[in-house]
């Protein structure tokens, strides 16, 4: 063999083993590539976008899309336990992947919500799963000032409005959320719910601290583990009272509670021993406490009433409703929050409200002004680590404060 053979030999050789290296390199990396968590490559399709139209059944969507009748009817049986076909909602988002050379349909995405979504393969062996987006809670710190109203002051400060919903389910015994003043303070720490890196919820709420004048109002998560309230003061009471502070959500007081009010429709002056909460029809009305449906029916003036007994001393009425809630007749036992009617404009009003009474041993008081006892305070065995839960979160706000402060004024400058 000459010089210019073995040379030549040798570049072929080398040529093959780089080759044979790249082969190899590539089967590594497609067995190493898994399947994403929805099931499919999602990169790998055409996709098309869109959402439910009205009207639209699970055999018109997925005909749209281009399956054949037979295959969406075997798909809609493969579904089963596993998605309710009949509850496709219009609106939702819908996408549908398609082979990139024979236009094939391969798959389809339906969102069920923010987080699952339905994934139904089209081709070769049909089938449905459910896909769970990954949802990532992210520590948060809100502090609100009130100057104009409590969801004004909540997004201006950054935080979502959500957060109300459940600040009022756990001061609903000791803060009245009609009555909030200017300069009145929340704080929270919480857990905010993102998933893609957009909020979809408030999470958990660890501590917060109502502050008005010199007064605090505060609430520590601590489970004691008998399925009970889980939210204490700094004392150790409970903060579930055997009252709400009132019988439905968040509007204007349209009267208060007086003596000698002109009646708005007969012009009369005369007593108004009630709180009239002005609310768009239908909103739900709920029992402020457990108690005995006394009467359901119709009282006159006041229209659909709806009266409760919640012992020997409280009693409570709910007039002007348009309907009752569920079950809600004489003798029937409801407990606190379940809804018992809903607001309307019944008997004797100008628009739709609540007239909302209750009784103290058969003497009308003002419902604002009722002062709701305490439930069982902490067990015990449990207040030394509720002490120390709640110096573990005043230290934790104070922390959480000062970080904010750095960043408004890194960002100031």
């Amino acid at each position: 063999m000459t010089k210019c053979t073995r040379i030549f030999a040798a570049v072929l050789l080398a040529a093959a083993v780089v080759s044979c290296g790249q082969n190899r390199e590539e089967e590594v990396q497609e067995e190493e590539r898994q399947l994403p968590p929805i099931g499919f490559f999602a990169e790998d399709f055409n996709c098309e976008e869109g959402t439910v139209r009205s009207g639209d059944t699970f055999s018109s969507v997925m005909n749209r899309f281009g399956l054949n009748p037979n295959d969406t009817y075997t798909l809609a049986v493969a579904c089963d336990t596993i998605f309710d076909v009949t509850k496709m909602r219009a609106g939702n988002a819908i996408r549908a992947y398609s082979d990139t050379l024979s236009n094939e349909l391969n798959y389809v995405v339906y969102d069920m919500d923010r987080i699952r979504q339905a994934v139904f393969r089209c081709k070769d062996t049909l089938g449905v799963w459910i896909y769970e987006k990954p949802v990532t809670k992210n520590r948060r710190y809100a502090d609100v000032s009130i100057s104009s109203s409590l969801w004004a002051d909540m997004a201006k400060a950054g935080s979502s409005p959500a957060l109300i919903m459940k600040l009022s389910d756990i001061f609903a015994w000791s803060i009245d959320f009609f009555g909030l003043q200017q300069h009145d303070r929340f704080r929270i720490i919480y857990d905010e719910n993102e998933v893609e890196g957009e909020v979809i919820g408030i999470d958990t709420i660890y501590f917060a601290r109502f502050t008005r004048d010199d007064d605090d109002k505060f609430a520590i998560m601590f489970d004691q583990g008998d399925g009970g309230n889980v939210y204490w003061d700094e004392k150790g009471e409970s903060l579930r009272k055997a009252f709400l502070k009132a019988p439905l959500e968040f509007k204007r007081i349209s009267s208060g509670f007086s003596y000698a009010r002109k009646h708005p429709v007969t012009g009369q002056v005369r007593p108004h021993t009630a709180v009239d909460y002005a609310a768009p029809t239908g909103t739900p009305v709920v029992a402020i406490g457990d108690g005995t449906v006394l009467s359901a029916g119709w009282a006159g003036g006041g229209g659909n009433t709806v009266k409760i007994r919640h012992n020997s001393v409280y009693t409570t009425s709910y007039m002007h409703l348009s309907k009752y809630g569920p079950g809600i007749k004489a003798g029937v036992h409801v407990k606190q929050g379940q809804v018992i009617g809903y607001v309307g404009m019944t008997g004797t009003a100008t628009g739709p409200h609540l007239d909302f009474r209750v009784y103290q041993n058969g003497t009308a008081i003002n419902p604002l002004t009722l002062e709701s006892p305490s439930a069982e305070p902490i067990k015990e065995e449990f207040r030394a680590a509720l002490d120390s839960t709640f110096n573990v979160r005043m230290a934790e706000m104070d922390s959480l404060a000062l970080l904010v402060a750095a960043d408004s004024l890194a960002t100031a400058l």
